[in-house]
């Protein structure tokens, strides 16, 4: 007789350790997959849905050996979403992914499959098959949602080559692409009147009046700023004051820039969920759980995410002291800041990077700044466009 001895990766089996260590936390994890309803058979992505850890972590294990494959759902770049999406839309899954344990041993997973993607071997992706993001369709989608015709005469390609991955080196080098110079100027640089779109983004909410603590977790998602920036000491000079938040796709640009020219104030990282939505958009949802989440979560997750925070003191005396936050979604566990505190930015430059996939981000404005938003058509809402990044989306008088 031979047994065979299954190894599963540094950082997967740490979570397997913790889980099988606490009892608390095994009993949790238990609950979580006993409380999906059994007509949910399937992910949201066609995959069969797991129904214990066990299946969890063999997965989770299969995936962060392999780069993200293209595929035509709501979940494109997001594989670990998708088998977490039906989880932790139950009660007990709620618990489970705003454990601070069970995230430090999320995030050790997403750091150790983001270093692969950066590798060469991760390009076996960037391919022309069905599943291959350099097929005619991801291309055309992806030069659609840039509101172009051709993926390379938007995108900074180093070869026009499809065999050559149009020379990017990695997945995550296709991924955090560029623009072509010229493609995406600011609009009126030197108007400091004009508040340019921080990242490539759809609207999603704008808030007025802004309170220091509310409970995010509510069916409302209402902001709570204490919450946001983590009740950091300048949290308060944002009370009463509005809020934009807009998100971005898989298939979007996903570099953040300044809206404002001015003085770096603050820059760092924040550490939170990876993989949490607000109960009222699970299973207690009357219409079901969100196949996408968590999509329809975004005010909360802004609140408990990963993030990084950027306070920005305009060279506008109008606009002052503002602050820029960038969110991570899901598998977004790597939110890059490249900026330093003290350094001067113009408006338009970068300020960091999206690693992986969808994220949202949130620009927030202190009391007595009157922000004109200009959203170009359409409502705020999941069902909004992107605005080009740069362009205008607020002025202020």
């Amino acid at each position: 007789m031979y047994l065979v001895l299954l190894l599963f990766y540094p950082p997967v089996q740490a979570l397997k350790n913790l889980i099988e260590s606490d009892r608390y936390l095994y009993n949790v994890t238990q609950m979580m997959f006993d409380e999906i309803p059994e007509k949910y058979v399937d992910t949201p992505m066609g995959t069969p849905q797991v129904r214990n850890y066990k299946q969890m972590l063999l997965m989770l294990n299969r995936i962060i050996q392999r780069a993200l494959e293209f595929n035509t759902t709501g979940l494109v770049g997001t594989p670990i979403n998708a088998i977490l999406d039906y989880p932790m839309a139950t009660k007990a899954g709620y618990v489970f992914f705003m454990n601070p344990k069970i995230n430090e041993k999320l995030r050790d997973i997403l750091n150790y499959w983001g270093k692969c993607l950066q590798t060469p071997d991760s390009t076996y992706v960037l391919n022309t098959s069905k599943n291959g993001w350099l097929s005619n369709y991801a291309l055309n989608e992806m030069a659609k949602v840039a509101d172009g015709e051709k993926f390379t005469t938007i995108f900074k390609c180093a070869s026009e080559d499809r065999e050559k991955h149009l020379g990017f080196t990695s997945w995550d080098n296709f991924f955090t692409r560029l623009f072509n110079p010229g493609i995406r100027p600011v609009q009126d640089p030197d108007d400091p009147d004009f508040i340019a779109n921080a990242c490539e983004s759809a609207p999603f909410r704008i808030a007025h009046d802004l309170p220091m603590k509310a409970k995010f977790w509510i069916k409302g998602q209402p902001y709570s700023l204490i919450d946001l920036l983590h009740n950091d000491p300048l949290t308060s000079e944002f009370v009463g004051g509005t809020l934009y938040q807009a998100f971005l796709s898989a298939l979007s640009y996903h570099r953040w820039n300044s809206p404002v020219s001015g003085t770096v104030v603050k820059a760092y990282n924040l550490y939170g969920s990876y993989y949490s939505e607000t109960l009222p958009q699970g299973f207690e949802n009357p219409n079901g759980p969100d196949p996408a989440a968590p999509n329809d979560s975004q005010a909360y997750i802004s609140e408990t995410a990963s993030r990084a925070v950027i306070f920005i003191k305009a060279d506008n005396p109008k606009i002052g002291l503002m602050c820029f936050v960038a969110v991570g979604m899901a598998e977004v566990s790597g939110n890059e800041i490249i900026v330093k505190v003290g350094q001067h930015i113009n408006k338009g430059d970068q300020l960091g990077i999206f690693h992986f996939s969808g994220s949202t981000h949130v620009l927030s404005f202190r009391p007595g700044v009157n922000v004109k938003f200009n959203l170009h058509g359409p409502e705020p809402s999941l069902g909004s466009h992107n605005i080009k990044v740069h362009d205008e989306i607020a002025r202020v008088e």
